[in-house]
């Protein structure tokens, strides 16, 4: 759904007769006959989804998870080569999820995005409960509160699996995990945030229920080291600290603020975020005001059009009209560099779906000099 239709490839194939598929119609043919794991959510399934293949293929099992990111501890999108168990992440965007074939699903969130297929949040809810249906409601993992039957993953609440005495020990977090029928103690993460525990939560219960140990699941995740681009430390040292995340929707920057801020409470936090897609900056121009807002200083670049043609009116400078924080300013790639070189700030961040991701070393060298 990504590629132009005016591509020279994509045309090649279709004017030669080749049948194109989706790769979502083309993971539900590899997934088809074999023991199905799948991670839906509009945020966490790519690290949920790399968790928990982490855990599978470090207690041997015959696994392959097909995951959209690069997880660091593989450098790779591809965990094993196993034929007969799949980890997939199940992808919301244009319904795609629908062709797979789960044997064990989880549904990490359901917050309203991708608008511009859906139209409104019930329809993507309505989806999301179509998705759902697809396992029976013991085989479904989901975050405490959603409207769906399942098992339920809380932090610090009521639930089926839930992460309790959290504290943070030379960086890690540490946990115990109450189930339904035991407590499993001093369970250790190194990724900041309570949606990252939330995320490891969740691949452990559907783990655990698959039949992995708790021995080797609390060694997977100690030693999970996270994903390219989520929560990615770049610089980390005494004096300065740089941050690359893929974030592009408001519950994302959230988090994203939520676990900068734990980690470093008494710090100046800079971020720079680029906006991606002209139609989801306006669907929820509002909540990202509200989240860019909270970080000491913002820098906003201009929206990464990805697929799309742009929309009169929306644009970054509306954004910023609407960020609440003075401490704001509007300003190209280029100047990024010179801004981040001449800042006073403890910790940067880069926020953003988009290009940014391509900027990541040299800013690091910016920052690594201040280090």
């Amino acid at each position: 759904p990504a590629v132009p239709k005016e591509h020279s490839e994509w045309n090649h194939f279709l004017s030669e007769g080749f049948e194109v598929k989706k790769r979502a119609e083309v993971l539900g043919l590899i997934t088809k006959d074999t023991f199905c794991f799948a991670v839906a959510g509009t945020h966490g399934k790519t690290t949920t989804s790399s968790i928990l293949g982490h855990i599978l293929f470090q207690s041997g099992v015959d696994v392959t998870s097909f995951l959209g990111g690069i997880v660091e501890n593989y450098n790779s999108n591809i965990i094993g080569d196993g034929k007969t168990v799949t980890v997939v992440e199940a992808d919301e965007f244009d319904r795609s999820f629908l062709h797979l074939h789960p044997n064990l699903a989880c549904i990490t969130s359901m917050d309203a995005d991708h608008l511009d297929i859906y139209g409104d949040a019930s329809a993507i809810e309505a989806s999301f409960v179509e998705f759902s249906n697809k396992v029976p409601s013991e085989s479904l993992f989901i975050a405490n509160g959603l409207p769906l039957n399942g098992n339920t993953i809380g932090i610090n609440e009521e639930a089926t699996f839930s992460a309790q005495n959290i504290r943070i020990e030379n960086g890690f977090y540490v946990f115990d995990v109450k189930t339904t029928d035991e407590v499993i103690e001093n369970v250790k993460f190194a990724l900041p945030g309570h949606h990252n525990l939330s995320n490891a939560l969740i691949a452990f219960a559907m783990a655990k229920s698959y039949g992995i140990s708790n021995e080797n699941i609390i060694a997977a995740l100690a030693s999970f080291k996270g994903v390219r681009r989520r929560f990615s430390f770049q610089t980390r040292t005494e004096k300065a600290v740089y941050i690359d995340d893929y974030a592009h929707h408001p519950t994302e920057i959230n988090a994203v603020h939520q676990a900068v801020r734990e980690l470093y409470p008494n710090k100046k936090i800079i971020a720079a975020f680029q906006p991606h897609l002209f139609s989801r900056t306006k669907d929820f121009v509002d909540g990202f005001a509200e989240s860019l807002s909270q970080f000491d200083q913002v820098l906003l670049l201009e929206i990464y059009p990805a697929r799309e043609l742009p929309v009169e009116g929306v644009n970054s400078a509306w954004l910023l009209s609407k960020i609440s924080n003075k401490n704001k300013k509007l300003i190209t790639k280029e100047d990024l560099l010179q801004e981040f070189k001449n800042s006073d700030a403890n910790v940067y961040v880069t926020i953003g779906a988009g290009d940014i991701g391509e900027m990541v070393s040299e800013i690091k060298k910016i920052v690594d000099e201040k280090a």
